[in-house]
């Protein structure tokens, strides 16, 4: 078996951007076998190098409810078919959604980023469930670049983080680098019926998502997809304001500086499970944890005089830092008016269902 790394160009329009593909490619050699089914413990045991991605000088930016000079088709993207309570057409129109370098003022100026490097790229694998605790389990994983030691990373709020600063591979973009964090944004409005709200918009300033992944396999028992999903993003500033269908006007601007979100959704103990209703509606679910049975947990609650084995269990649990989510924002502030720091930390989430509902007549 050799491994062999593969780089191209791929160009787009409107997104250019370098890939870079991580691959491990087995020889061929002449060979008489017959094909057989493997079960979910066979599977289990499957652990490829997987793919690796890196976008290398990577631009995007798509939508505009105009057409532009050449009076071409306008590029949009809209989401329709829905209906409000009293029968009107609601219509969702992004007008402009982008992932370019730092410092583009808003999405005024784009230029190129890299997404991923070659000793941590974003990754597409099939994963041991036995090393993340789903037993017997083939998982596929979805992940951005890992987090590293504190010692090699770089922390991951800084514009200007140096290496040994922070725990996070993707590095800011300096004078001669243009650095692994992408400012985000979209521009979007909402029509029901004749009546079109105003333009909301979204910027996240040199984000980063590392450590984040989405995990997804098979539960026999419920006959559903179950998955664990993490969302880390950090940006040291978050803004969000509206403004007038031809941008003449803008209201306030609601700030969220040093925002850092992580987000723990399912887990090994607690699976989210997916599934779609008789109606045709979505639900997403976390099951509520088991309660213990009678007598497994002493009444002054010390393993001591607890069943070990239960006892263990909800200690995992509730102590284990990577079922919870956390959120913190270095400063609030609205226009000209600082409101401070704000902190959520520690949020197991114990039960949660959502669901789609219809809510056409």
């Amino acid at each position: 078996m050799s491994a062999r790394m593969l780089r191209g160009k791929a160009g787009l329009r409107p997104t250019c951007a370098g890939v870079f593909l991580l691959l491990v490619a087995v020889a061929p050699a002449p060979a008489l076998a017959e094909l057989e089914r493997l079960a979910e413990s066979e599977m289990s045991e499957i652990d490829g190098a997987g793919i690796g991605l890196v976008f290398d000088n990577f631009t995007f930016s798509h939508g505009t409810d105009r057409p532009d000079t050449d009076g071409n088709q306008a590029r949009i993207f809209r989401i329709s078919g829905i209906k409000s309570t009293d029968g009107r057409e609601v219509d969702i129109t992004v007008n402009h959604l982008y992932i370019a370098g730092a410092n583009s003022n808003y999405g005024e100026n784009l230029t190129p980023v890299n997404l991923g490097r070659l000793v941590n790229p974003w990754r597409i694998d099939i994963v041991d469930g036995n090393d993340i605790g789903v037993p017997d389990r083939a998982v596929l994983e979805l992940a951005a670049p890992s987090k590293i030691p504190g010692a090699e990373g770089f922390d991951c709020m800084g514009a200007t983080a140096a290496a040994g600063s922070g725990q996070c591979s993707s590095r800011p973009a300096t004078a001669d680098w243009i650095g692994e964090r992408a400012d985000i944004g979209m521009q979007m409005n909402v029509a029901v019926g004749d009546d079109r709200s105003a333009n909301l918009n979204i910027h996240a300033r040199s984000a980063v998502i590392d450590g984040s992944y989405l995990r997804l396999w098979g539960d026999d028992q419920r006959r559903q997809m179950a998955g664990q999903f993490k969302l880390n993003f950090y940006s040291p500033e978050v803004s969000i304001n509206a403004c007038t269908q031809d941008g003449t006007a803008c209201g306030s601007r609601i700030t969220m500086s040093d925002f850092a979100l992580e987000l723990a959704i399912g887990n090994s103990l607690q699976p989210v499970f997916f599934d779609v209703d008789g109606g045709g509606n979505f639900i997403l679910e976390v099951e509520t944890i088991r309660s213990p049975g009678a007598g497994q947990i002493a009444a002054n609650g010390l393993r001591a005089g607890s069943n070990a084995q239960a006892w263990d269990f909800y200690q995992d649990y509730y102590s284990n830092p990577e079922y919870r989510s956390n959120l913190q924002i270095g400063n609030f502030s609205v226009g000209d008016r600082d409101f401070g720091a704000a902190r959520v930390e520690g949020m197991l989430i114990q039960h949660l269902q959502i669901q789609t509902k219809d809510l056409a007549p």
